[in-house]
This record gives structure tokens, C-alpha cells and sequence, in this order.
């Protein structure tokens, strides 16, 4: 049964918003992520599934060099990953204003940071669930890396209080910590932990899939977030959330993550909520030459957070 969508406009429209980007981590191949699942079919895919899709190619963002974009503190390319999550939030935010769900391929997922921008500029409650290996919740200050696609999810906090001259300033710090919930962590810095705890925000591990079962651990993180299910939701879903076994193209592995089934079933479960507002499909790998096996887990993700009757999204043949 199709899902009565609260927050969408008839007739149910997608707007997929390519973002081949790397700029927040330095491996390659991420910012071919985008380009490969429209070539698999997604756009298509998404037709067949009953939605008229709007897609107007990759977005071709206008580079900083590094000679022009040196390190500020740790943080490495700062004033191009804030130019790219800012062209991101605008878009983003008014697919979501137009009552469209967008869509966003990534990419890496420093891209969030605009991608949530986007959507809070609307509904400054959304309820945001974090599907990821990773909290990506560190500061200027607990960053080992300085890679910022480990830190979006401080910026949205507004953990740290960015200057008039930040080139994050930008950033305004709408989310609070009640509204965000994660799902499939399994390798998170000490200093995230820290950051966690001490903000109170609710995390769902591996631990607790495997005790309670992906559709109870999507149940609680519901209930945490929008209790009364009355709020828009982001689902910003990292593909290293998946086991390698499933998903092996992505640029941070972690082994002992969430099956193909239970990382659709989490996109399918919020889609029916029919409250969902927009999606980040982040941090695929994809360096030529790749097989369906790779992509085909990717995208139907994709379709999953978009399904609406049998046949489902994973069995379309690729």
C-alpha cells in the first residue's frame, strides 16, 4: 500500500541532486558515485516505482584550488567543502520548500552538512536519522584527520561557535541534539564518544541491531526522534553503514555492519512513515571499472527510500 505522504506535493515528485564531491576526505572514486547510479538505472528505477523524477545532470561545482584553500587549524579544505555544502543547503532547500524530496547522491558526506541545511531552513524540527559506520560528529578539536566529511554532524550542532570570518558561518546550528538519532554504529572516535554523551544523543550500534533486530532498533530511533510521528524527517544514509561483504566500494570499510536487507529495510520502514522529506545516499566508492554487484546494492537504496508497491526496489534487475 502506498504511503500518504504529510509533507509532499501531488503528484509525488523526486528531485535527485547529483553532488560528485570529494573534497571533505582525500580518497578518489567518491566523487564518481553519483555519475555510476544514474548510469545503473536509478533515475528509471525510481519512474518505474511511480514517481516523476526531476534530474538536471551533476552539479558542476566551481573548485577552490589548495593553493587557495590552505588548512584552517586541522581542517583541510574548509573554504571548499563550506562552498559546496552551501550550493547544496540552497538547492536542497528549495526542492524541499517546492514540497519535493530530494534526493542527494553523493559524494562524500561533508555534503550533509548542506543537505540538512537545506531541509531545516524549512522545518527547523526535522527529525534527522543518521544511518553510518560513523558518528562524523568530531570538532576542530577531536579530529585526527582534519578530513571535515568526519565532522558535519558538529557544524549542524553548532558545538563549536564559528567566527564572523568562518568560512562555516554560514552554518546555522538548528539542529538540536534530541533530533538526531543514529542507526549502525560501529567505529566511532573516543572523542565522539565523549561528544555523544555528553549531549545525550541517542545512538543505535550494531550491538543493538543484532539484540533487538533492525525493525525494533527503527522503532526506538522513531520514537526518540519524532515520538509522535509528526515531524518531516532527513534520512542521510552513509553506504558504509553495510557491511564490506554487501557494499565493499566505499572509501572507510568497517566490518561487521548492516546486511543488504536491513539497511533497505530501514529506508523502506521511514519511507512509510509517509513523512520523509529528503534523502542522502553518501560516501559510495565507485572507480571504473565496476560490476552490477557493487552498484546495484547502492541503488537500491535509493529505491528503497522511494518505494511504494511490490515488486520491490531490490529485485528490479539491474
Amino acid at each position: 500500500m502506498a504511503a500518504s505522504h504529510h509533507f509532499l506535493q501531488e503528484p509525488k515528485t523526486v528531485a535527485i541532486v547529483g553532488c560528485p564531491f570529494s573534497g571533505g576526505q582525500p580518497k578518489p572514486g567518491v566523487d564518481h558515485g553519483p555519475i555510476h547510479l544514474i548510469n545503473a538505472g536509478l533515475a528509471k528505477q525510481l519512474e518505474a516505482l511511480g514517481w516523476k523524477v526531476e534530474f538536471g545532470g551533476h552539479h558542476q561545482f566551481e573548485e577552490i584550488s589548495a593553493e587557495n584553500d590552505p588548512a584552517i587549524g586541522k581542517l583541510k579544505n574548509p573554504r571548499l567543502v563550506s562552498k559546496v555544502s552551501k550550493a547544496v543547503a540552497d538547492t536542497v532547500g528549495g526542492h524541499v520548500q517546492q514540497g519535493t524530496l530530494a534526493l542527494t547522491l553523493g559524494g562524500d558526506h561533508s555534503l550533509a552538512m548542506g543537505t540538512i541545511s537545506g531541509t531545516l531552513s524549512k522545518y527547523p524540527d526535522a527529525a534527522v536519522i543518521w544511518v553510518d559506520a560513523h558518528a562524523d560528529i568530531n570538532t576542530s578539536e577531536t579530529t585526527e584527520s582534519g578530513n571535515i566529511h568526519g565532522m558535519p554532524v558538529s557544524f549542524l550542532l553548532g558545538l563549536e561557535k564559528q567566527e564572523e570570518s568562518s568560512p562555516f558561518a554560514w552554518v546555522a546550528p538548528i539542529l538540536k541534539p534530541n533530533k538526531i538519532v543514529y542507526i549502525g554504529l560501529r567505529d566511532v572516535d573516543a572523542g565522539e564518544k565523549k561528544i555523544l554523551k555528553e549531549n545525550g544523543i541517542k545512538a543505535f550500534s550494531m550491538h543493538e541491531v543484532d539484540k533487538y533486530g533492525i525493525g525494533k532498533v527503527v522503532d526506538m530511533a522513531l520514537d526518540h526522534v519524532n515520538p509522535d510521528r509528526d515531524l518531516p524527517i532527513h534520512l542521510s544514509f552513509d553506504v558504509d553503514a553495510l557491511d564490506p561483504s554487501v557494499a565493499p566500494s566505499t572509501g572507510t570499510p568497517v566490518r561487521g555492519g548492516l546486511t543488504f536487507r536491513e539497511g533497505h529495510y530501514i529506508c523502506e520502514a521511514i519511507y512509510e512513515t509517509g513523512l520523509l522529506v529528503a534523502v542522502d545516499l553518501m560516501e559510495p566508492e565507485l572507480i571504473p571499472p565496476y560490476s552490477s554487484d557493487t552498484v546495484t546494492p547502492v541503488r537500491g537504496l535509493g529505491g528503497g527510500s522511494a518505494h511504494n508497491s511490490s515488486p520491490r526496489p531490490y529485485l528490479i534487475s539491474p
